[in-house]
């Protein structure tokens, strides 16, 4: 039975894993009193002893608890974004292609990715790597998400009381265009330029919705809706990732529809000249403790869906 130690288990998704293993029994959980859960010792020897750690830790932290790693045989999976555009770490998106997924079987230290940059990169790097778009395309990407996303601050806040009137509305933020996961954005597509992106949060506990809109123009070669979701399909077999050809019956896309899952799907809508391609899932489920529970399973060779809510 592997070991597994959860360094951070007190925020939003080092809870959200803790839960989510607590009921596995294939898995044995290393834990901390409450009293000693930050100290550097008593977290080094239990990152020592596991076969297998989850860091759930700021980006500092993240960096000082892979130095408390001794030995060769301990996995480390960071969710921070301390390591995602590292070289020496893998990308944690196995469904990206075989090469993604042999390397997160075989890896040893992983960066599961950032919940907006999972939708924007399911989305562009199939259509980068097959040459319809160019790696100088100039793109957009707007994104939807809870207010789980910002953490137990964020979380505090839009659940308190006497809460500001002002968030009850969608709000952008983000405004600076130097959010946290612009660059894994950019280095994981290939692309030379980073997307104008528009991050909103709104008064809803999770679930996430990125779209990238797109003039049929920029690709290298013709692709309608029809085609483009076929093309998606192709790509993206098995896993967690699949294509719809509707919204929902309504028109309308909701961007929590898919709460409490740790699936995305795709969405190509628009029309002949301009497209919209779109990423739904849950920022918590494929955009966070989902996402690695699932590298976790698959670099312990097990059945990449366990555990997960399909």
């Amino acid at each position: 039975m592997k070991t597994v130690f959860i360094d951070g288990s007190a925020g939003t998704t080092g809870l959200r894993i803790r839960q989510r293993l607590s009921a596995r029994e294939d898995l044995q959980l290393i834990t901390l009193p409450e009293q000693t859960r930050k100290d550097p010792a008593a977290r080094a020897e239990a990152l020592n002893a596991s076969d297998l750690a989850f860091l759930c830790l700021p980006d500092a932290a993240a960096r000082e608890a892979v130095a408390l790693v001794r030995n060769d045989h301990t996995i480390l999976l960071d969710t921070s974004t301390a390591h995602r555009t590292d070289p020496g770490w893998t990308y944690g998106f196995p469904e990206l292609s075989e090469a993604h997924a042999r390397a997160v079987r075989t890896s040893k230290r992983i960066a599961v990715p950032g919940c907006h940059a999972s939708g924007f990169i399911a989305l562009c790097y199939p259509l980068i790597a097959a040459g319809y778009l160019p790696t100088d395309a100039l793109l957009t990407c707007f994104s939807l998400t809870g207010y789980s996303g910002g953490g137990k601050k964020m979380i505090a806040q839009y659940e308190e009381e006497d809460r500001p009137a002002g968030y009850a509305a969608p709000r952008q933020y983000g405004l600076s265009q130097h959010h946290k996961h612009l660059p894994e954005m950019q280095a994981v597509t290939g692309l030379q330029y980073a997307p104008v992106f528009c991050p909103i949060v709104a008064d809803f506990y999770s679930g996430m919705e990125v779209t990238v809109p797109v003039f049929r123009q920029q690709f290298l070669k013709t692709a309608a809706p029809e085609a483009l979701r076929e093309f998606y399909r192709r790509w993206y077999q098995g896993g967690l990732v699949s294509v719809s050809d509707y919204p929902d019956p309504d028109g309308f896309l909701s961007a929590n529809a898919l709460e409490g899952k740790d699936t995305m799907v795709l969405y190509v809508s628009g029309c002949d000249d301009r497209l919209l391609l779109t990423a739904r899932y849950d920022n918590l489920g494929k955009g966070a403790s989902g996402a690695a529970i699932e590298c976790m399973n698959y670099v312990l060779g097990l059945d990449p869906a366990a555990g997960l809510e399909l």
